[in-house]
């Protein structure tokens, strides 16, 4: 019986010692567990303050676009298809001013036609008199004829009257051809309505609309004066770019030369499809290409036609000009008066306080001067609620922006070495050095994205004339 009962105490025992064991263990893992999930809590993201001025930039992996250099503005003519041309009376690159004749119709079909009106005109008119003095004299009979007559009369009379009236209206329709017919002979001869230079001249015999581009201009002058930039972006990056975005235009022979100017259109009315992927089999890289334009205070340098890249003025070009550094006035923590500081990885994975001295401020970009106590390779966090001396970090890495929203790009997004130019009938020659004679037309040249890789058979630049005129044989009929 002993035996017995001190056998049952040690399972007891036993049993009890197996029961707090499992609680430690359950309550050591919920406590690693909290811990864990703490110390990922205080992690906090730093960014170098290169990447945040937009000053890493200078590798060239800033996003570029292919440009060309047009006129302001674009005036085109279409030819009246009813009409044949007699002459051209220009020629492309001539120049000419506003009013000067650029071709004129063959009116000797139009002369005929119009002594067939005239003729016609004399006989309706001739007509209209007949039926006139036939109402007369019914009108006349009936007033002496007996009461039983009368209404026989009457019915005659009224349906004179009727062909009065479809007479009169032939008269008016036929005046109404005559004068359209005087005015095509007198405006047989089409002027240009702006001075510019001639920049394509369609055959005149053939007659064949670009449908590719829509573009159905007989004759196309591009207006004298200052120039802009037509850009090209793909749907998938038409978000990186804004209307009023600063942007530098670079030359494509000297990287050194360049010019600034503003975005002040996206054109996504005029999107540019690439007809030709499915029956490739491929996309190319982007399906649809949007035009976009680049106003300039200044177009000195810069020749009509030029290739060019486009590519978002984020400073690159000012690094290291300017005194100090330019940094969003966010990451500067100023609650303390007089005593501004960032806050800074210590080189060991670490978060601490810095003391920078400010100089300017910049009210306009938000901005502020760092005279000391940052340099561009230090790493510093937005400072929140996270920010603690001692709190673990982690470098933020960014492919589509910067903390600041400043496009960084990617090395995918640079022009392929081999690119000789894009826009309207442009593409890649294998001896291509510059622009301007140097360019090589090619008919299946299909446009260009981010990575300026031409693609065969893709879509070409939309006519984005600013004045389409029907150059009808009148101004009307635009």
């Amino acid at each position: 019986m002993n035996n017995i009962g001190f056998s049952g105490k040690k399972a007891g025992i036993i049993i009890a010692v197996t029961v707090c064991v499992v609680i430690g263990v359950f309550f050591l893992i919920r406590y690693l567990n909290d811990t864990s999930y703490t110390e990922d809590a205080q992690v906090v993201y730093v960014t170098d303050v290169a990447t945040l001025t937009g000053q890493s930039i200078s590798d060239g992996v800033v996003n570029r676009y292919g440009g060309i250099v047009e006129s302001q503005e674009t005036w085109s003519c279409t030819a009246n298809s009813d009409y044949t041309i007699q002459a051209v009376l220009v020629e492309v690159g001539q120049e000419v001013t506003e009013g000067q004749a650029l071709f004129v119709y063959d009116v000797n079909n139009l002369e005929n036609t119009l002594e067939q009106q005239k003729i016609d005109l004399e006989r309706l008119n001739a007509e209209l008199e007949s039926l006139k003095d036939t109402i007369a004299a019914l009108e006349k009979e009936s007033k002496s004829a007996d009461k039983s007559l009368r209404a026989n009369y009457t019915i005659q009379i009224k349906q004179q009257e009727l062909e009065r009236k479809q007479k009169e209206y032939d008269i008016q329709s036929k005046q109404k051809e005559i004068e359209v017919t005087e005015k095509n002979i007198a405006n047989s001869t089409v002027t240009s309505q702006i001075s510019g230079v001639v920049q394509s001249i369609r055959d005149s015999e053939t007659q064949a609309t670009d449908y590719n581009s829509g573009d159905t201009s007989f004759i196309k002058i591009i207006k004298t004066g200052e120039l802009r930039v037509k850009g090209t972006v793909n749907e998938q990056n038409i978000g990186m770019l804004t209307e009023g975005m600063p942007v530098i235009v670079r030359s494509r022979v000297d990287d050194t030369q360049i010019w600034r100017g503003t975005i002040s259109k996206i054109d996504r009315e005029n999107q540019q499809t690439n007809k030709y992927a499915d029956m490739y089999g491929t996309d190319n890289g982007s399906g649809t290409n949007y035009p976009f334009y680049v106003d300039l205070p200044t177009s000195e340098g810069l020749m009509m036609g030029q290739h060019v890249y486009l590519e978002p003025d984020l400073g690159q070009e000012d690094a290291g000009t300017a005194e100090g550094i330019w940094l969003d006035e966010w990451y500067v923590d100023e609650s303390v008066e007089n005593a501004p500081f960032v806050w800074v990885d210590d080189g060991e994975g670490k978060l601490a306080k810095r003391d920078v001295i400010i100089g300017e401020r910049d009210t306009e970009m938000g901005t502020l001067q760092i005279l000391s106590g940052l340099e561009l390779t230090d790493l510093i966090a937005f400072p929140d609620e996270n920010c603690t001396e001692g709190a673990k970090t982690e470098k933020a890495e960014y492919t589509t922006g910067g903390a600041d929203g400043a496009y960084t790009g990617d090395e995918n997004n640079t022009p392929a070495e081999d690119y000789t130019g894009q826009g309207e009938d442009y593409a890649p020659a294998e001896d291509y050095t510059g622009q301007g004679e140097d360019y090589a037309p090619a008919e299946d040249y299909t446009g260009q994205g981010e990575d300026y890789v031409p693609t065969e058979g893709g879509p070409v630049e939309e006519n984005m004339t600013t004045g389409v005129m029907d150059a009808g044989m009148a101004p009307d009929a635009a």
